[in-house]
């Protein structure tokens, strides 16, 4: 590809985006999941909806707007690399704030505090990331984030300095937040606690995966296997380290699991 390159390939179609990706992946795991989120009232947002609620993830309260349902659009190499990609996050970024109020009014959360996990989705807006880390009932909860993309890492730099939690990011996207090169996974993890996140977890493509905490650094090598799609596999890394967490795996092991999960997806065939 090139630029003005017309090219032959195939056309897939599917649900997406990181947050769902997430949700999807826990529940294939069978733990509970509450999406929040915004999708359109048009017919891509309403199949959608149909068929994460027929997966099992509660979509009772995902706002439904009159704009079009956001798209990703991912061109990928005959290997399953990312070549390029374009996010069109628009109906997200212009409902800001009131994806939230299920969660600033308690409707989406039982337990007050809650002591649960939320992934957050680098996707929303600075002002929202903000509103999410600073909710007094969140203060006991278990909060994650997730860049969407290496363009929109830079948004959470300034939440995990001020209020630090789990972030969950790949190498460049580490770069990005730390505005520096950073040659390998476990450097960027704990440069990446130093900037103020609790934990980091950074995984670097088929090199070394790192995590690294107040208490020291753990690494590990990703399995290897012949990639199909790597487009979401470090959603489903996320949701594996997750799952392995909440059934209470070590941290070495959780790893473990996280690069599995993430290598089961990656071979997948598409559908």
């Amino acid at each position: 590809m090139h630029p003005g390159a017309d090219v032959p390939g195939q056309i897939g179609r599917q649900m997406g985006g990181v947050a769902l990706n997430v949700a999807l992946a826990l529940r294939a795991q069978s733990l509970p999941v509450r999406l929040l989120s915004v999708v359109g009232k048009d017919v891509s947002g309403t199949s959608l909806i149909e068929e994460a609620s027929r997966r099992g993830i509660d979509c009772s309260q995902v706002l439904r707007t009159d704009a079009p349902t956001d798209t990703y659009l991912a061109i990928e190499s005959k290997g399953g690399e990312v070549f390029a990609a374009i996010a069109d996050c628009a109906s997200l970024e212009r409902a800001g704030a009131d994806v939230l109020h299920p969660l600033e009014k308690g409707d989406a959360l039982g337990d007050t505090p809650y002591t649960g996990h939320i992934i957050v989705d680098g996707n929303l807006p600075v002002a929202v990331l903000t509103r999410v880390a600073s909710l007094d009932r969140l203060k006991d909860a278990h909060l994650a984030y997730v860049p969407a993309s290496p363009g929109k890492a830079a948004r959470l730099r300034d939440v995990i300095a001020e209020f630090g939690g789990t972030l969950y990011v790949n190498r460049v996207e580490a770069e990005i937040l730390c505005q520096r090169a950073l040659s390998d996974a476990s450097l960027a993890a704990e440069a990446l606690v130093r900037l103020g996140a609790d934990t980091a977890i950074v995984t670097d493509g088929a090199r070394r995966v790192a995590q690294a905490d107040q208490s020291g650094l753990i690494s590990r090598i990703p399995p290897k296997v012949q990639a199909i799609s790597t487009t979401g596999a470090g959603d489903t890394f996320l949701a594996g380290h997750v799952a392995a967490q909440i059934a209470g795996l070590s941290a070495e092991d959780a790893l473990e699991a996280a690069m599995r999960a993430a290598a089961s997806h990656i071979t997948r065939t598409k559908s």
